[in-house]
């Protein structure tokens, strides 16, 4: 089992050709949109689908091809991934993850998950054990770069994030599963990150990412805030704010994104998030394995 870096490539290699193999991926559990692409556009971008996986492999029948079915998940090492591609729920992560880096490269959709602090530790040990490198898709976060480089130059002193759409579109757990929305617009929830994530767990990624661009902040310290809105049946809205320490005049450097993401109604992602998480996908193929935590 290797890994593929593009450029100086350290991955396993085709005798026959002297050419580097394609990349190895598998999928948990099968996004549809993320195994047509793969299956369709994969072979001439230089990547190979090798297994799908599903808590319930029945879900798998007439999308994935027989032979592409993985049923036991402990088995991934035997089809020796280059990288594995979370697109289900955070509990895959907390339960999985580690193991995983055991044997390739993982892409995070669920970046929720490492806000529970025991995860993150646990996904960075795995990685600096094994080489092989934790990717976090940015998902409906705009400006990621422009976050991350602020905040390693010391000059981002708050970062807010919120996400609005009918509740509909909410998976909630805990006491906001319960939560009432008296009017057309409630903000069900509004505090740090990391105590939305375990609430929101499909909810709350493009917070999480927030968080994980922003270290000097984190997710103690980047805000959350959940609103349901009635009128926002076909919509994901997102907004980011952000602000960095008083210059010379008092006067504070601000930034005020506003994302407007189309979506089917009831559903927990918007469309132009899709074709981000298969650009980061693509994107991290091209980054070097190198242990750590990456957005990409």
């Amino acid at each position: 089992m290797g890994w593929i870096h593009w450029g100086r490539h350290t991955g396993p290699w085709n005798p026959k050709t002297s050419r580097p193999l394609p990349p190895r991926i598998l999928i948990l559990p099968p996004g549809q949109s993320l195994v047509s692409h793969l299956l369709t556009q994969g072979p001439e971008l230089g990547l190979e689908l090798v297994f799908v996986w599903n808590r319930d492999p029945g879900r798998m029948a007439g999308s994935v091809p027989p032979t592409l079915q993985l049923q036991n998940l402990a088995a991934l090492g035997e089809r020796h991934p280059d990288l594995v591609v979370e697109v289900a729920h955070p509990k895959i992560i907390h339960e999985s993850g580690a193991e995983i880096l055991r044997y390739a490269n993982l892409l995070v959709g669920s970046p929720s998950a490492l806000a529970d602090q025991a995860t993150e530790r646990q996904l960075l040990e795995a990685s600096h054990r094994w080489g092989h490198a934790v990717f976090v898709a940015r998902g409906a976060l705009w400006g990621t770069e422009d976050i991350a480089r602020l905040d390693e130059a010391g000059g981002l002193q708050s970062l807010r994030v919120t996400m609005a759409t009918h509740p509909d579109g909410f998976r909630l757990e805990g006491p906001l599963a319960t939560a009432h929305s008296p009017g057309p617009r409630t903000v069900l929830y509004e505090g740090p990150v990391r105590g939305l994530c375990p609430l929101a767990p499909r909810n709350s990624n493009t917070m999480a990412a927030a968080a994980l661009a922003a270290p000097g902040l984190g997710f103690d310290r980047v805000i959350g805030v959940l609103v349901a809105d009635f009128r926002l049946k076909d919509m994901h809205v997102v907004d980011v704010e952000l602000s960095g320490p008083p210059g010379p005049t008092g006067r504070s450097f601000a930034v005020h994104t506003h994302r407007e993401n189309p979506t089917e109604p009831g559903a927990v992602t918007g469309s132009a998030t899709v074709t981000t998480f298969w650009r980061s996908l693509l994107g991290c193929c091209h980054l070097p394995s190198k242990p750590g935590i990456h957005l990409c």
